[in-house]
């Protein structure tokens, strides 16, 4: 499948796979612990079975008065010095909501006055050498103000871009460029 934004990575021949770098069981530490068609390993000796599921994260659609999306500069891996949303996983036992507004306060000192659901996009993001799924959720947020905004925490530094001057080339994340895509899509055909 080509996406409007880049083809899909052939995912099954990556060393960071889960299948190719998971090797003992976690509970019983054996070496017999497969692979299974069903996205799970299953220990030969104790029987643990541990499925490989999608993490929530999420990510703010913020804008301007000027009509620019907030985008933030990431100051770590994976992808450091690229841009992203702002945003992030969610705790455990944490909504999205929750994450969304704990996130955007802890990366740029901002309030959320509400937010709604706008998409969802499947990612992959690896970490220490091995690829973390994720199910990106997007909220298009509307602060309380942006006096106070200021990048701290995983980002180094913010900046604002019109929609239709994104460097889709910059954004680190699939999703992310996705999600973007189909943002500022929307917005140019609102104008």
């Amino acid at each position: 499948m080509v996406s409007s934004i880049g083809p899909r990575i052939k995912l099954d021949m990556k060393s960071t796979l889960p299948q190719n770098t998971i090797h003992y069981c976690p509970k019983c530490s054996s070496s017999e612990f497969s692979f299974k068609e069903d996205q799970s390993f299953l220990c030969n000796k104790c029987n643990f079975q541990l499925y490989i599921n999608s993490a929530a994260a999420v990510a703010a659609l913020i804008v301007n008065d000027k009509g620019e999306i907030l985008f933030t500069k990431r100051a770590v891996e994976p992808h450091k010095g690229m841009l992203d949303l702002p945003g992030g996983f969610a705790d455990i036992m944490e909504t999205a909501e929750n994450a969304l507004s704990r996130e955007i306060k802890e990366e740029l000192n901002l309030d959320i006055k509400n937010h709604h659901y706008f998409m969802s996009s499947p990612n992959e993001y690896i970490f220490g050498g091995l690829s973390v799924f994720t199910l990106d959720l997007a909220y298009i947020c509307q602060l309380k103000t942006f006096n106070d905004i200021h990048a701290k925490d995983d980002i180094s530094s913010y900046e604002f871009i019109a929609p239709n001057l994104i460097p889709y080339n910059k954004i680190g994340g699939e999703s992310i460029k996705r999600i973007t895509y189909a943002f500022a899509k929307k917005l140019i055909n609102e104008l």
